[in-house]
């Protein structure tokens, strides 16, 4: 992760944080979402040689996840709880199927780019988490837990 954040910052963005070793970054830019993601995308291409697609929200954006947390005290195990990040809305018949899918005490909730869901059992064995991991969304995604959610919030905070 040090050496992503030295890439980042030698393509020009400002306080540049990581966390944890699945490629959460925190920065600064003045730059639009898109073309944020498009430049990270590009840097990690170039200096790392792998095609990654990106998902990019303002720290107000992430600031309203939290705050728009649907299952709020009802969860006490927030490594069980994941937020699944999407580059676009998904289409009608996609959040259909991820409303219909969840089994043995999961629930979920689709919203606008953003799907909340909770696994009591833990994500390896679910169905839901799967479905929300796989490529049939058609849109880009990417899954945090409660715990690196909140924190990459209190990062972009500081």
């Amino acid at each position: 992760m040090a050496e992503l954040r030295a890439a980042l910052e030698a393509a020009g963005f400002g306080d540049v944080a990581t966390y944890v070793q699945s490629g959460n970054v925190v920065l600064s830019s003045g730059a639009k979402q898109d073309a944020v993601a498009r430049a990270v995308e590009a840097t990690i291409a170039d200096r790392f040689g792998l095609d990654i697609a990106v998902v990019v929200r303002a720290r107000a954006e992430l600031a309203a996840v939290v705050r728009n947390d649907p299952f709020g005290a009802t969860i006490d195990e927030p490594k069980r709880f994941q937020v699944t990040f999407l580059d676009a809305p998904l289409s009608r018949d996609v959040a259909a199927k991820i409303d219909a899918s969840p089994a043995g005490g999961e629930r979920v909730v689709v919203a606008k780019r953003e799907v909340y869901a909770w696994h009591p059992a833990g994500v390896g064995r679910s169905k839901l988490a799967t479905l929300l991991a796989g490529r049939s969304l058609g849109v880009t995604a990417t899954a945090r837990n409660w715990t690196t959610v909140t924190t990459l919030l209190e990062l972009a905070s500081s």
